[in-house]
């Protein structure tokens, strides 16, 4: 009996060996599959275990045949290599608790290591690690993880789920992503259909047979694309989670085209899907950072960008410090008086930078010069540029900046700390934490930030509207969008191929 018994353990101990070296071995496996990219801007995980991790689509063609290259172009008709998406993922370990805010492709931010502006998903084309930058001295967001996609891999990762189902309200079409829905209902997607709906940003829906288009692109997207992540978490959730089968498979559609930052480890992946399994993605709260439309083609340095978006303060910085849980802007704390500045005209408007001079130094600012700049075309944003080391600096300045106020690290005028190059839609004012006296820059053009403008949550809470956004018109010819809290009526929405929306 005891020989029986010795031998039934050993036989015990020596299937659990073999089981988890044959669950090492898959780890293993998968785990070279990924690439790993040295990104030096990389920041270090606090104390507090907090994490921003920086979610890319790269929309590179050079992946693509067949159908998904007629679609959407072979590498030689479309080059490069840009963030098509960009989506910054907040997790807190304390909490349990995630949430998404994504940043319009289309802002128009100064590029780390260069000398001038552009969009912030054209960073992409420097490598990851320029985009990282990008997010990091503009926005102010530290990043500790980067996490790349391409097309195959979100075709192969819904193909690997075996599809899913969307409702869709009315007809809608995309001419350019190939995106063609006739008739309202439940519909079934497959890899290619869906990264058609996820890529539309030129999109017409029909209602009562009349055709109408969605004027604002990309900034629809959004929240299509918040939409359809719900719908695919509800899937991974329900389909690969429970089916060792199709875990395998969508991790394999992952893994060989997936890129992140090279201190992304096996374990550090394992270790958040723990504290975070019982997240229902559904109920991820998601935004987007408001941005200025201007309804013109952009013109910057003699060149025609066409149509791109503006940041917009304070309301930005509002949104970016309630996404990353602060209770106060990282500059909060600093006295104006230690805070070296300088003034730039930028516009070639009369006495525009040392008006401004002057509405900083009633702040309280330490103002060393004033100066002129090359304008940069007839809209143009008010950069806030710092030195290396001085970004808090910088967003004590911007804090008392509104209008379309953007921070970038790079080069200083008179030994200053901070310079500030003027733009064509800013005023100068108390921040709301000092007092409620303000400063104007007497520029012209120069406007307040709209008065409705909200203090965000990460849910987004702007006001809701039947376009699924709200735009203000400011006082120029730049207009202010938040998007709503709710779907416009005609995006789809999530379904069950036995019933109607939400069942």
């Amino acid at each position: 009996m005891r020989r029986r018994i010795v031998a039934a353990l050993v036989v015990l101990v020596a299937l659990v060996v073999i089981v988890a070296g044959a669950g090492f071995a898959y780890v293993s496996y998968r785990n070279h599959q990924i690439t790993r990219v040295k990104i030096a801007g990389i920041t270090g995980i606090p104390s507090s275990g907090v994490e921003n991790i920086l979610l890319v689509g790269n929309n590179s063609r050079c992946v693509l045949h067949g159908a998904g290259a007629q679609n959407f172009g072979t590498c030689a008709e479309v080059g490069g290599a840009r963030s098509d998406v960009t989506m910054l993922l907040h997790l807190d370990p304390a909490t349990r608790q995630a949430s998404i805010l994504s940043i319009p492709r289309d802002l128009f931010l100064p590029i780390p290591g260069t000398t001038s502006a552009n969009r912030v998903d054209s960073a992409l084309n420097f490598g990851a690690e320029r985009l990282v930058a990008t997010v990091e001295d503009d926005l102010g967001v530290p990043i500790n993880h980067f996490v790349e996609l391409n097309f195959n891999t979100f075709q192969g990762v819904v193909n690997a789920l075996g599809g899913l189902h969307m409702y869709f309200p009315d007809p809608v079409r995309d001419y350019y992503s190939g995106l063609d829905i006739t008739t309202p209902g439940c519909h079934f997607l497959n890899g290619a259909q869906a990264l058609a709906l996820v890529r539309a940003r030129h999109m017409y829906y029909w209602v009562n047979g009349v055709r109408y288009y969605d004027p604002t692109g990309d900034l629809s997207r959004i929240k299509r694309d918040h939409e359809f992540l719900k719908v695919l978490g509800a899937q991974v959730e329900k389909q690969a989670l429970s089916n060792p089968l199709t875990a395998n498979a969508v991790i394999g559609s992952i893994a060989p085209q997936l890129k992140v930052d090279q201190g992304f480890s096996v374990s550090s992946m394992l270790s958040l899907a723990m504290t975070f399994r019982h997240v229902n993605p559904g109920s991820i709260p998601t935004a987007t950072l408001p941005v200025y439309i201007d309804p013109n083609s952009y013109y910057y340095g003699g060149a025609n960008y066409g149509d791109v978006v503006l940041p917009v303060e304070p309301v930005d910085q509002q949104y970016v410090d309630s996404f990353l849980g602060l209770n106060s802007p990282p500059g909060s704390g600093i006295s104006p008086s230690s805070v070296t500045v300088s003034v730039l005209n930028g516009t070639g408007t009369y006495n525009q930078a040392g008006d401004t001079a002057g509405a900083l130094h009633a702040l309280g600012f330490d103002v060393v010069g004033v100066g002129d700049a090359t304008p940069v075309g007839p809209v143009s944003e008010t950069t806030v540029y710092y030195a290396k080391g001085n970004l808090d600096q910088a967003e004590r300045v911007a804090e008392s900046m509104s209008g379309s106020v953007v921070i970038g690290q790079g080069p200083t005028a008179d030994g200053a700390a901070v310079t500030v190059v003027t733009g064509s839609d800013f005023s100068v004012s108390a921040p709301q934490s000092q007092s409620s006296t303000s400063a104007t820059s007497g520029t012209s053009g120069s406007r307040t930030a709209p008065s409705q403008a909200p203090t965000a949550t990460p849910s987004g809470v702007a006001p809701s509207g039947s376009g699924g956004y709200t735009e203000t018109a400011a006082a120029s010819s730049l207009s202010l969008y938040q998007a709503a809290a709710t779907l416009p009526p005609y995006d789809p929405r999530s379904c069950s191929p036995s019933g109607g929306p939400g069942s």
